[in-house]
C-alpha cells in the first residue's frame, strides 16, 4: 500500500512538473507592454523578452532611459515616454499601442513601474511623504491597466503585476507598503473579474533585490532629511543615538539582498509563456524561505522578529 501511495505521488509530482513547462506558441506574433524600463526589473524584462521574439513596447520615464534601451535591442522594439501619474500621458498611450497592436490585441501587460518613497518611522512623516508612492505603484498602476484593459482582454492575454514582500509584511513605516498592500487586493480583484474573459492575472512578489529602488544610500539620505526637520519632542524621543545607528542599519541592508535580477523576469516569463501560469510568484531567496512564510505566522511572531532588528529608541515615555 506504501508502495503505490509513493508511487501515486511521484507520479503526480512529475505530472506537475510536465504542467508548468508547457508553454504558449507563436510567441513572435505576441505583443507586450512593459512599464518602468528606464532601469531594473523593467529593464532587463524588455531587453529579455526582446531576444526571446517578442513585440516589445518598453515604457520609460526619461528620454534618457528610452534611448540606452533601444540602442540595446533589436528593431522590433518600440520606447515610448511614460508617466503613469499623468492620466493624459496614460491615455495618449493607450492609444499610441492600441495603432501599433492591431486587431491581435495585447497579450501581456507587465506593470512593473514602482518607487520605494521615504522609509521612516510613521510618526515622522506627514500625508505627503506618503502621497507620491501610493500615486505611482497604485494609481499608476490602476490607470495603465484600466487603459490597457480592452486590448489585453481581445487578445485574451495576461496581466502581471509587480508588488512586492512589502505588500505582504510592512517591514518599515512610509508609503510603499500600504501601496502594495492595497495593489495585492486590486490584482486578486482583477484577476476573479477577468477570469470570464480569458485573461489570466499574476502577481510576483520580490524580496529585496540591488535595484534603484532599493538603493540604500539613497533611502538614508531620504531618512536623514526628514529627521533634520522633526520636532524637538520626537528628536527627544526617538534619540539622536536612534538616527546614526538606524542610518547604519539602512546601509547594511546592501549585503543581504539579492543581486540577479533576472530571479524577478523568470516569473515574468513564466506568467506570459506558461500554458498553466501560477497566480502568485515569490522572487528571491529571501522571499520565499523568510518573508512569504512569515506572512503566513500569527501577528505576535512577526511582530517579534521584526522587532528584534529595530533600533531602540532613547527615550519612548517623554510624550
Amino acid at each position: 500500500m506504501l508502495f503505490w501511495l509513493l508511487a501515486l505521488l511521484i507520479l503526480c509530482g512529475f505530472l506537475w512538473n510536465y504542467k508548468r513547462q508547457l508553454k504558449i506558441a507563436n510567441i513572435t506574433d505576441k505583443y507586450i507592454f512593459i512599464t518602468g524600463c528606464d532601469t531594473g526589473f523593467g529593464n532587463l524584462a524588455a531587453r529579455t523578452f526582446d531576444k526571446k521574439g517578442f513585440h516589445v513596447i518598453a515604457a520609460c520615464l526619461t528620454e534618457s532611459g528610452s534611448t540606452a534601451l533601444k540602442a540595446e535591442t533589436s528593431e522590433r522594439l518600440h520606447t515610448v515616454l511614460l508617466d503613469v501619474t499623468d492620466p493624459e500621458n496614460v491615455k495618449r498611450a493607450a492609444q499610441w499601442v492600441k495603432n501599433q497592436v492591431g486587431e491581435k490585441g495585447l497579450w501581456g501587460l507587465i506593470n512593473n513601474a514602482g518607487i520605494l518613497g521615504v522609509l521612516a518611522p510613521n510618526d515622522w512623516l506627514t500625508v505627503e511623504d506618503y502621497r507620491e508612492p501610493v500615486e505611482v505603484n497604485l494609481f499608476g498602476l490602476i490607470s495603465v491597466t484600466l487603459n490597457m484593459l480592452p486590448l489585453v482582454k481581445k487578445a485574451r492575454g495576461r496581466i502581471i503585476n509587480v508588488s512586492s514582500i512589502g505588500g505582504r509584511l510592512a517591514f518599515g513605516g512610509g508609503g510603499y507598503s500600504p501601496s502594495k498592500y492595497a495593489v495585492e487586493g486590486f490584482n486578486d480583484s482583477l484577476r476573479r473579474d477577468m477570469k470570464a474573459f480569458g485573461v489570466h492575472v499574476a502577481c510576483i512578489e520580490p524580496g529585496l533585490f540591488k535595484t534603484n529602488l532599493s538603493d540604500p544610500e539613497k533611502a538614508a539620505e531620504k531618512k536623514l532629511a526628514i529627521w533634520k526637520h522633526l520636532s524637538p519632542d520626537i528628536k527627544q524621543q526617538y534619540g539622536e543615538s536612534y538616527i546614526k545607528k538606524s542610518l547604519e542599519q539602512l546601509k547594511g541592508t546592501a549585503s543581504f539582498v539579492n543581486m540577479d535580477l533576472s530571479l524577478v523576469v523568470e516569473c515574468m516569463d513564466h506568467a506570459l509563456t506558461s500554458l498553466f501560469p501560477k497566480t502568485h510568484y515569490a522572487a528571491g531567496k529571501d522571499a520565499k524561505t523568510f518573508w512569504i512564510p512569515l506572512s503566513h505566522m500569527p501577528a505576535v511572531l512577526q511582530d517579534f522578529l521584526l522587532l528584534k532588528q529595530k533600533v531602540e529608541l532613547a527615550n519612548p515615555k517623554a510624550v
